[in-house]
């Protein structure tokens, strides 16, 4: 045999070394065909058993989308990624997974897209994560216990009149550029103290801020502030910005309500800041548009209600008690050896207004929806009043029983002073001829404005809320100008700190207002208000010899 001959033996060899690896088992799934794409939309024809929410992917063009919607010969599914990518005539594949979000601790302090995935530049997020679906249902009556544990915002025109507490969901509402985001970051940033160990501020408050259809420069803005305040270790940032496909925008809000229902549901407080729902609406309702769902109200699909009060209703404070937590109606299996009681979601959605038309469709939905709201008037804040808060639209469904009893002494009138300060502002405003009391009445409310003014990122103790409030309710500001009231605040919180510094803490630990912490507020008052009427009348004299001169 000639050396170029073919041997049997190494045939049989390589034969049996190929064939050796070879799988019999056959990879089973179920496909469908792109009928028609565009838009971020997909409809499949072929997939008879796909599931609402389920999540399909499309393995030449690696992009995933969610199907949205099940008739009766096709399957209309969104996308996710390249939404160019996919055309007529493409393969989808079933995943069998509903749509959800992997969640752990490491994602504190990282900015995500609505998937989960980092759009920071920091690298992957590290360790095992719990995986949950974006769509749950909210926990029953049974497993929910009353809201009455206080979140304090820092804020003092919200702390002291429309108060929240952990569990709650209080709507945020006004026109744009009225200072909405701003509410909500001072809100976070003031969630700070509950992770110090040396707080009496109660148990940490886990934030996430979702960012839908804004400029990602925006989004970037309320990231550097939140670093530059210490805010941002305790905190998640999701960005589903304008710049991303529609349907991400739709589910950024549900990603949202996942990441605090993970800290929730293992026995911790969480606070979600939607920013804001009414573009989520925009979003939904372009998504419904291209599904061909029939229009309804400005042309809104009829289940927009549906869309944010089956969102908003996961907020909620859990039972206190472990056993009954861990029999929670629609627990997602990852977290069942997981689950303590006594956690808390709560919301913060925001909601912008045209014109301050709080009767259009969105608005009254979500008003309807939440357990309160806090509306921001555009000619407040032309005013210069900061936060621009109306006083007389506002208002807490809830949070009262949470509230500080301290403050609850101190500021039980605030809210009725301040309103008859406006309609009298407003009245004052076409006589010059007013009586004493209506005198009086007016220079108090201009004095009780000027202390409720705060600038951004300067959160105030709920202890130097209530010190500084009980001075203006019993009119220790009265006769200090009201170019002097920031100044004096300043310096009346400066000399309690120095000298009645226990007064403080024991406001702060037993959140009880003593008649030892009264005192020391009205000498403290007093004593400052007599320096600045004193100087107030030396400026008076000086301008008067000016004059006679």
């Amino acid at each position: 045999m000639s050396n170029g001959s073919i041997r049997p033996d190494e045939v049989t060899d390589i034969l049996r070394r190929e064939l050796g690896n070879f799988e019999t088992e056959a990879e089973e799934y179920e496909a469908g065909t792109v009928l028609e794409a565009g838009d971020g939309i997909a409809t499949l024809y072929g997939m008879s058993n796909a599931q609402a929410s389920e999540l399909v992917e499309f393995p030449e063009q690696d992009v995933e989308g969610m199907v949205l919607n099940l008739e009766e010969d096709n399957v209309g599914v969104v996308l996710f990624g390249d939404v160019d990518a996919v055309s007529e005539g493409d393969e989808a594949r079933r995943t069998g997974r509903i749509a959800s979000v992997g969640v752990n601790e490491n994602m504190l302090g990282r900015v995500i897209d609505p998937l989960g995935r980092p759009l920071d530049g920091e690298g992957p997020i590290e360790g095992e994560k719990t995986v949950l679906p974006l769509e749950r249902k909210a926990p029953g009556v049974i497993y929910r216990q009353p809201v009455e544990e206080p979140l304090q915002t820092g804020i003092k025109a919200i702390d002291s009149m429309i108060p929240i507490g952990r569990g709650q969901r209080e709507l945020v509402i006004g026109d744009r550029q009225t200072g909405k985001t701003a509410v909500l970051v001072d809100t976070i940033i003031n969630q700070r103290k509950t992770h110090e160990d040396t707080t009496e501020s109660g148990d940490p408050v886990y934030c996430v801020y979702v960012a839908v259809g804004q400029k990602d420069s925006t989004v970037a803005q309320v990231k550097r502030d939140l670093e530059r305040n210490g805010a941002m270790e305790h905190t998640v940032i999701i960005n589903a910005s304008a710049s991303m496909p529609t349907p991400l925008q739709y589910i950024a809000p549900f990603a949202g309500a996942c990441i605090g229902e993970f800290f929730r549901d293992t026995g911790r407080d969480s606070l979600v800041c939607f920013d804001d729902l009414s573009k989520q609406a925009v979003a939904y309702r372009e998504l419904s548009l291209l599904l061909r769902r029939p229009p309804g109200r400005e042309a809104y699909p009829g289940d927009i209600f549906y869309l944010h009060s089956r969102l908003l209703e996961r907020a909620a404070k859990i039972i206190n008690e472990d056993n009954v937590a861990a029999q929670m109606n629609n627990l997602p299996d990852a977290l069942e050896d997981k689950v303590e009681g006594g956690g808390s979601l709560t919301a913060l959605p925001v909601i912008e207004t045209q014109a301050g038309d709080v009767s259009a469709y969105i608005p009254t939905n979500v008003i309807s929806i939440t357990d309160g709201q806090i509306y921001l008037e555009k000619d407040l804040f032309n005013e210069g009043i900061r936060p621009a808060i109306d006083v007389g639209t506002s208002v807490s469904r809830v949070g009262g029983s949470a509230q500080v009893s301290a403050m609850k002494d101190v500021a039980s009138t605030l809210r009725i002073d301040l309103s008859q300060y406006r309609e009298l502002e407003a009245f004052a405003k076409f006589g010059s001829d007013l009586d004493e009391s209506t005198q009086q009445q007016l220079n108090r409310g201009e004095r009780l404005v000027e202390i409720l003014n705060q600038d951004q990122f300067s959160p105030v103790p709920v202890e130097e809320q209530v010190a500084i409030i009980y001075a203006a309710i019993n009119g220790y500001l009265d006769d200090v100008a009201v170019e002097d009231i920031g100044e004096f605040e300043e310096e009346y919180v400066e000399r309690l700190r120095l000298q009645h510094e226990e007064v403080l803490t024991e406001i702060r630990e037993t959140e009880e207002l003593t008649e030892a912490a009264e005192e020391a507020f009205e000498s403290v008052a007093a004593d400052l208000a007599d320096v600045y009427t004193e100087e107030e009348e030396e400026e008076q004299e000086d301008v008067l010899e000016g004059a006679a001169a």
